[in-house]
């Protein structure tokens, strides 16, 4: 997959496993956030921070939501005043590209057409020139696709599928 054009933003949250949580972002990958090891190795979240209750509580945890474009906690948070110096309180969310940056791929979720590309090219005896020359691209785009540096378009898709390998593209939904 292509890194990040904008801002990451978090769309789902795809399951939450104790303190692990996989997150669809914007740019189209789901990835995998530890927050066990994000309090304590990074935010290093002391007895006084108000986030401590998520490490000391999994069902408190477990009440993680998307607050805007990131992950946040609706309860837990702290008051302070505002710009009329009014109180108000302030929910605890986490900054997205912290989150992005300090998460891994959920490979279980992620769609690694390049990989499948490769795996039938080489079963198809081709070189990734001559897959190009078939399907109307280039060797270097195969590269990048194969090794996972770049998006593919769902017409590109097909004509690499059917032009160049020989096969036939299928799109299953579940």
């Amino acid at each position: 997959m292509k890194g990040l054009r904008s801002i990451p933003r978090i769309l789902k949250i795809n399951n939450i496993e104790g303190y692990r949580v996989s997150c669809l972002f914007n740019n189209g990958e789901s990835r995998i956030i530890d927050f066990s090891d994000l309090f304590q190795n990074v935010f290093k979240i002391n007895p006084k921070h108000p986030a401590i209750i998520l490490i000391e509580d999994k069902a408190e945890f477990g009440k993680i939501k998307i607050i805007g474009s990131t992950l946040g906690w609706e309860d837990v948070g702290l008051f302070a005043k505002n710009e009329k110096g009014e109180t108000v309180f302030y929910p605890y969310d986490l900054d997205p590209i912290v989150l992005y940056e300090n998460s891994i791929s959920d490979d279980e979720r992620n769609v690694l057409i390049g990989l499948k590309i490769r795996e039938e090219r080489k079963n198809a005896g081709l070189t990734q020139e001559e897959l190009a020359r078939r399907s109307g691209t280039n060797k270097h785009y195969i590269s990048r696709l194969e090794n996972n540096k770049s998006d593919i378009e769902l017409l590109t898709l097909k004509k690499i599928i059917e032009a160049g390998l020989g096969k036939k593209l299928t799109i299953q939904i579940s």
